[in-house]
């Protein structure tokens, strides 16, 4: 999965969880994606990443308080990490299957985004997303980002286990960026913590964001949960963030309408220690197909 941060404010620390930021600038070189060069900066922003979690050790009890909640309900049910959190887990959509993130994302104080993010999974261990927005900000104009990732497991997710893996991906803005050839490039490692089963799910994301635009690569965080309220609903809560501004925190409410096929979800977010101009709402829809691919 893929999960998305604000066009608005050109910042997002993942995709699918943290989606790098995207910036309204022009653009006077072109950038090389170098696949090496990105994982070593991610490995050098690990220290930095391990810093700005162990500030959110309030945060990881409040989520150890809702899921401690959906143990002691004794639920039952699959569980599935993906739209609307922006911090990504160890799975994949299932093998030779294909599923669709939608949603439309409205800010407190004007403007809206559209989101859409087809991805496969075509081999069993690799998941293909390509994708996009459209998006209206609060001061006028229009605004496009087309979005690519791949994303494999070392460890798949299982319940009462962990998971882990690696996601790598590309945002272009190309109504803003005509001379940009690749965008941002990031780069994270989703690990995941399964408790009581699937009831509670725990899910850390760390990795390094690259936007040439500033000529800078920044660190990329997050942590987030989902917890089981009965066999169609779910709880998410989550924070996320980079090296170079405040973070978010977004909670929100997931229901299967059909079981492992149709999802509806809804969600309230905002910055740490922002003002309302930041808030947001957001509706969204998730397909999700039988296998079908050769």
């Amino acid at each position: 999965m893929a999960q998305f941060q604000n066009v608005r404010n050109r910042q997002a620390p993942f995709c699918t969880w943290p989606v790098p930021p995207l910036r309204r600038c022009a653009m006077r070189f072109e950038f090389r994606f170098e696949l090496r060069f990105l994982l070593l900066s991610l490995l050098k922003s690990l220290p930095r990443v391990a810093s700005r979690l162990i500030g959110l050790i309030g945060l990881i009890g409040l989520i150890g308080l809702i899921g401690l909640i959906g143990l002691v309900l004794g639920l039952t049910g699959n569980a599935y990490a993906a739209r609307p959190m922006i911090t990504d887990d160890a799975r994949l959509v299932d093998e030779k299957s294909c599923q669709l993130e939608s949603w439309s994302k409205f800010y407190q104080r004007g403007g809206w985004e559209r989101w859409a993010l087809p991805s496969c999974n075509p081999t069993g261990n690799l998941e293909i997303t390509a994708g996009g927005a459209y998006s209206h900000p609060q001061d006028g104009g229009h605004a496009s980002d087309v979005v690519f990732q791949a994303k494999t497991l070392f460890r798949p997710l299982t319940p009462d286990n962990w998971g882990y893996g690696l996601a790598v991906g590309t945002v272009r803005h190309p109504s803003i960026q005509t001379e940009l050839q690749y965008g941002d490039q990031y780069a994270y490692i989703p690990l995941s913590f399964a408790f009581g089963g699937d009831d509670f799910l725990l899910h850390l994301n760390a990795g390094a964001v690259r936007r040439p635009l500033e000529h800078a690569t920044f660190a990329t965080w997050g942590i987030g949960s989902e917890t089981r309220l009965n066999s169609r609903l779910q709880l998410i809560a989550e924070s996320y963030g980079d090296s170079k501004s405040r973070g978010f925190y977004h909670v929100g409410l997931r229901f299967w309408l059909v079981p492992d096929r149709v999802q509806l979800d809804t969600t309230y977010g905002n910055r740490w220690a922002s003002e309302t101009g930041e808030r947001w709402l957001s509706i969204g829809l998730r397909l999700i197909s039988p296998a079908f691919l050769p």
